[in-house]
């Protein structure tokens, strides 16, 4: 097989073409396709018409092995292309026919053969006739032809060769599918595509309406300037009828030199009112010639105000019979209104202009000339066009994305049949790996709160951050539709990174003797004492690399560094490495060892064991991070795996693992009913509760829970799913629906998978908790849950308050600004804002009720902008701003309802406020 780009260079081949050439790899790449056939002009045609037709098949070529050997080959191809459809080149398949066209060729010569026999048959029989002494002859005769018919049946047994080599043939074909499948996928990456340009539309659109607020102000300043232009003419008529009035008086000279000086006076006040327009504005006399003009039109023409005067008035426009014609309109009708026409600067630029002109007259009504105001309106146009072709794109990139989700669709329809078979046995597989690891990390946790030597406290904590590690490990084989979206989430606690580390190597201690190994640890001092990160991530990348490492190396050393980078006020950033003198890899390995289940060779599985599985986890955890994963390696000397991440420094102090928090006073009195059926849970959980001061009681199953109710309250339910007799979805149901109780309820769940989550929530349950039981998230959740009546009274208070000190919410003064005072657009501002924020919210509670983070945080980054526009304070838009931080990142989860809540409020408030500033604006109108 053998792949060719459009220059007829070979661009890849497979190994049955390096045999079948005589050639290595490295020579075919980059040579000339056509020189290895007897042939050469034949291959190029056939290779021509591979591109006329899109494919061709079984054309007989010959190729030459590099020591003379010729092989009769069926030449087969066909084009491939990428994703929009641009050939890139040629796919060859050449398949060797020369055994078949040998076994051809024993055919005829069988078939002459038996003619051959045929003959001597009838001689035989002539012969037999003629001479009976012969007949012992003629017995050998017929000895000879059962050979021949033995002959005829090795052929036969030979065909049948030919027949299973066809078989093997097909066998390729299906290779060539698989290839097809890949391009398949390749067309669902385009789905995505066209879903990120749908985004890109949004952004277009939301330019759109900007476009269009720059347009409305763009068109008061004109309204502005038109005014103006009006009052322009206005006072150019009360000085003309003053003038008349003047002229009727019959005055002494000196009066007639005082009127005349002051209408000079008064000429040079409408003057510098002319010089003061920012429009171009000129005087024509009735033969179209220039007779003043202001500033404005100097500069929109080039010209002096010499050359202008006296000269053409039509020459300074593109169009200058259209000119012309506006012009004696004005004669004719006395004015014009906005005639679209385009003046041309001296140096060639073009201006459009909105043409308004009305004819002046002396005291005697006789015309003058023609006043014209020519407004430029070239930004105007712009913005408009601008606003066509977004609102054409607009549609254009819609119509894409309707179709992309309708792909989309049809595909997800076909995966969730796979999908569903997948999550239940993930569900099995969770529960029955979590429910003995709850134990193993619960009870060394209760271990070491207690007293414990310095060697036990050592060993307890290396079992520790061993169990942490294989839950995390676990999570990730587990939840497989996690790994293959790529939404591993990732903590940022306090830690100390070097005793972290140094806990975790503690490990390797027993492993590395036994291999009489030497393990040598490098930390940089200069690395702050704590860092803000994932200790329990970063700890199973190094466990990772360091396991790899000690299974691949027999003899020599292991060493595990930690460099400082760059450090500024926020964060640093942090290199690590494992070396070790192990077997090494290949360099053409070393791309393929961070994908899933792979290695560098089979035989390195047979070997070592190991599923392949360590470095693509490890990839999966550092490049989320934004840092990168490297390696160097030599074979039999040893590799160095390395990788950069960085961490925020903080002033805090890391976390104790065995540090609880304080109860409030007035929640310390929690009765608590946990329904558990194993005994180790059902101790552990005792044991938390102990230490959290709470009073606890145990029920075996959901029909001994539901007893315990009927004859005690309870403040809280801790409720595990897999029970006999009633198992905690039945028990739920029955809480929920016959006994009417709204207690809380909390999953203790050894299934992390969306199957039995859903149901839960189906059910009635409140929360859950995933197995193994971490004590501050059990204890988090059960504080949150029944503080929430306490919210709802903390909420009802801030309203109140509101309402009592009538704190207005809103400040217009900025909107005001942005809209020049233009009370239509300050209306259709506030309107938008009205329509847009309700509907905000609602999708805000709803994605915080489903946990749909992503929607939550997109819902409240789009509600930000509106809040300086509206005026509100800076602290309420702080409040949408943690929203969306915390919803991203999915952090701090337990704080969004509280803020949830706080923005509701806030928002309406606003909305009541702009609906009655909306009335006040709409009646000054």
């Amino acid at each position: 097989m053998i792949t060719i780009n459009p220059e007829g260079k070979i661009t890849d081949v497979n190994e049955a073409t390096v045999n079948i050439t005589g050639m290595k790899r490295d020579g075919l790449i980059n040579s000339d396709f056509f020189n290895y056939f007897t042939e050469k002009q034949k291959a190029r045609e056939v290779y021509q018409e591979i591109f006329e037709k899109g494919s061709v098949s079984d054309s007989p070529l010959t190729l030459k092995h590099k020591d003379g050997k010729l092989t009769d080959v069926l030449f087969n191809g066909s084009v491939y292309k990428n994703d929009l459809g641009c050939v890139l080149g040629v796919v060859i398949v050449a398949r060797d026919i020369a055994e078949q066209k040998w076994a051809l060729n024993l055919g005829f010569a069988n078939k002459e053969l038996a003619h051959q026999n045929d003959e001597k048959e009838k001689r035989a029989a002539e012969l037999v006739i003629a001479n009976k002494e012969l007949a012992f002859q003629n017995d050998e005769k017929e000895k000879r032809a059962d050979e021949l018919i033995i002959a005829n049946k090795e052929l036969l047994f030979q065909n049948n060769e030919k027949e299973k080599r066809a078989a093997e043939l097909v066998v390729a074909n299906k290779e060539l599918a698989f290839q097809n499948d890949e391009k398949e996928k390749r067309a669902a990456e385009l789905v995505l595509a066209n879903e990120e340009l749908a985004f890109q539309n949004k952004v277009k659109e939301k330019r759109a309406a900007e476009l269009v607020i720059a347009n409305e102000e763009l068109a008061f300043q004109n309204d502005e300037k038109e005014k103006r232009a009006d009052e322009l003419i206005i006072a150019n008529k009360e000085l003309q009828f003053q003038n008349k009035e003047k002229a009727k008086q019959k005055i002494a000279t000196k009066e007639l030199e005082e009127l005349s000086y002051a209408a000079k006076l008064a000429s040079q006040y409408s003057l510098s009112l002319i010089e003061a327009s920012r429009d171009p504005l000129v005087t024509i006399n009735t033969n179209g010639k220039i007779t003043d003009m202001n500033e404005a039109l100097v500069n929109i023409t080039g010209m002096t105000r010499n050359e202008l005067t006296d000269s053409d008035f039509f020459d300074y426009f593109t169009e200058q019979q259209k000119a012309r014609e506006v012009y004696q309109e004005v004669f004719e009708k006395g004015s014009v209104a906005d005639s679209p026409l385009t003046l041309r600067h001296k140096d060639g630029k073009l201006t459009d202009v909105l043409f308004n002109g009305s004819v002046y007259k002396d005291d005697k009504g006789n015309v003058l000339g023609v006043v014209i105001v020519a407004r430029d309106v070239t930004e105007q146009k712009r913005i408009a066009s601008e606003l066509i072709e977004a609102h054409i794109f607009a549609e254009l990139a819609t119509e894409i994305a309707e179709k992309a989700k309708i792909n989309a669709e049809s595909a997800t329809i076909l995966a969730e049949n796979a999908v569903k078979a997948k999550q239940q046995f993930l569900s099995n597989m969770s529960h029955e790996i979590r429910t003995p690891m709850n134990a193993i990390i619960g009870f060394t946790k209760v271990i070491l709160k207690t007293e414990l030597t310095s060697k036990q406290q050592e060993y307890l904590n290396a079992i520790k951050m061993s169990g942490d590690a294989l839950i995390v490990l676990i999570n990730d084989i587990l939840d497989l539709a996690k790994v293959d979206a790529g939404k591993m989430t990732f903590e940022k606690t306090p830690f100390k990174m070097k005793s972290s580390i140094a806990a975790m190597l503690h490990l390797f201690e027993t492993k590395i003797q036994e291999k009489n190994l030497k393990l040598i640890r490098e930390y940089d001092n200069k690395i702050p004492d704590v860092l803000v990160g994932d200790p329990v991530r970063l700890n199973q990348i190094i466990l990772n690399l360091v396991s790899n490492a000690v299974k691949f190396t027999s003899k020599g050393k292991i060493t595990v560094s930690v460099h400082l980078l760059h450090e500024n006020d926020d964060k640093v950033i942090i290199e690590f490495a494992v070396t070790d003198t192990g077997i090494g890899i290949p360099k053409e390995k070393t791309g393929q060892i961070f994908e899933n289940f792979q290695q560098a060779s089979s035989g390195t599985s047979r070997l070592y064991g190991g599923t392949g599985l360590g470095l693509a986890i490890v990839k999966q955890l550092v490049e989320p991070q934004g840092g990168s994963i490297r390696v160097r390696s030599t074979v039999n000397e040893g590799s160095t795996f390395s990788f950069t991440l960085s961490f925020q420094k903080t002033s805090a102090e890391a976390e104790l693992e065995n540090e609880i928090m304080e109860l409030d006073i007035e929640i310390k009195n929690i009765k608590v009913l946990v329904v558990e059926d194993i005994p180790l849970n059902q101790l552990l959980m005792r044991t938390l509760l102990d230490d959290f001061g709470f009073s606890r009681d145990i029920a075996e199953n959901g029909k001994i829970a539901i007893e315990k109710l009927k004859e005690k309250d309870y403040d809280i339910i801790l409720m595990d799913l897999q029970m006999p007799e009633m198992n905690g979805f039945e028990a739920t149901e029955y809480i929920r629906n016959k006994m009417k109780s709204k207690i809380p309820i909390i999953a203790l769940t050894a299934d992390v998978t969306t199957v039995d989550l859903a149901k839960c929530k189906a059910v009635g349950m409140n929360d859950y908790i995933a197995k193994p039981i971490d004590e501050r998230l059990l204890y988090s959740k059960i504080l949150g849950i029944l503080k929430k009546p306490k919210l709802a009274k903390l909420t009802e208070k801030l309203t109140k308050n509101i309402e009592d000190k009538k704190i207005k919410c809103i400040d217009l003064v900025y909107l005001n600004q942005r809209t020049k005072s233009n009370p239509k657009l300050m209306m259709e501002m506030i309107s938008l804002y009205l329509a847009q924020t309700p509907p905000l919210i609602t999708t805000i509670k709803q994605s915080l009720e489903d946990k749909n983070w992503d929607l939550l945080g997109a819902a409240a980054h789009k509600m930000i902008p509106s809040f300086s526009i509206m005026g509100i304070s800076t602290n309420f838009e702080n409040i949408a701003k943690k929203i969306q931080v915390f919803a991203t990142a999915q952090e701090k989860l337990e704080e969004i309802e509280d803020l949830v809540i706080q923005l509701e409020e806030i928002c309406l408030q606003a909305c009541q406020e702009l609906q009655e500033e909306f009335k006040i604006i709409k009646n000054t109108i």
